[in-house]
């Protein structure tokens, strides 16, 4: 039976808006989270990520899980700030159905497995931002990025996502710093390895501009989901465009 391939809008927030940048950088305001999120659901999303990329104001955030949460009925994935198991169950409670951990993984992994232990491995998402360096003899090579892209920790990418994976992520969302908000397409190369890699869902992130590029990832790749932002955000295509379009090609999707 062929797999179902999700389509996961994302919603980057700051200070409480929805916003999107380039590689990281040139935030703009796009509008309000809650609207967003009632639009994406009405138009078959099969799930919702809320990232927020500043990560400090969590009365904030946690306000708007309860909201957005409140208006659509499939599962909600949120990060952005999390550094233990409490700041997951204060996500939980007001309505996330899993969490997504960046920095606060890389720096101390062991809160992986005190997660998983405390709600299981499926609410467990690790977010990989990976950008690529140079390896030894020119090889290619991803080093895993902290900080909102920041900082190089110097980590594989492929090595931290098998360890993360190894203490209890049961799913890996893996942004493209290089590719981020450029609608230039996903990076091909670096989705088909780590989906390779690991045995549990990656959701590819970063660079989708086109109906084609979408339909690439979900099928040149193993990767298990899309997760799509400017496309979306610019009223450049619709949920309902991309399914249509995704069937069309032979790729299995709820529609």
């Amino acid at each position: 039976m062929k797999e179902i391939k999700r389509i996961i809008p994302c919603l980057d927030l700051s200070e409480g808006r929805v916003c999107k940048g380039v590689k990281f950088e040139g935030i703009k305001d796009l509008g309000d989270p809650v609207e967003f999120a009632k639009r994406y659901f009405a138009d078959g999303a099969d799930e919702l990520a809320m990232l927020d990329i500043s990560g400090k104001d969590k009365p904030l955030l946690l306000d708007l899980v309860r909201k957005v949460s409140s208006v659509i009925s499939i599962p909600l994935c949120v990060g952005g700030g999390i550094k233990t198991v409490e700041d997951m169950k204060e996500l939980m409670e007001a309505g996330a159905g899993k969490v997504s951990v960046c920095s606060a993984a890389l720096e101390r992994p062991e809160l992986l497995s005190e997660m998983a232990a405390a709600y299981g491995n499926q609410c467990v998402v690790v977010a990989i931002d990976a950008k690529r360096v140079s390896g030894e003899e020119g090889k290619l090579k991803w080093n895993a990025f902290s900080s909102g892209g920041r900082v190089d920790t110097g980590l594989d990418v492929i090595k931290w996502a098998r360890k993360a994976v190894e203490l209890g992520a049961g799913e890996i969302m893996l942004t493209s710093i290089d590719t981020d908000g450029t609608c230039s397409g996903y990076d091909l190369e670096l989705c088909a390895l780590l989906a390779e890699s690991v045995s549990v869902p990656v959701i590819a992130s970063g660079g989708a501009g086109s109906l084609e590029q979408i339909a690439d990832v979900l099928l040149k790749t193993k990767v298990s989901a899309a997760l799509i932002a400017s496309l979306l955000h610019y009223g450049k295509t619709t949920i309902p465009g991309i399914k249509k379009h995704l069937h069309e090609q032979g790729i299995c999707v709820k529609i």
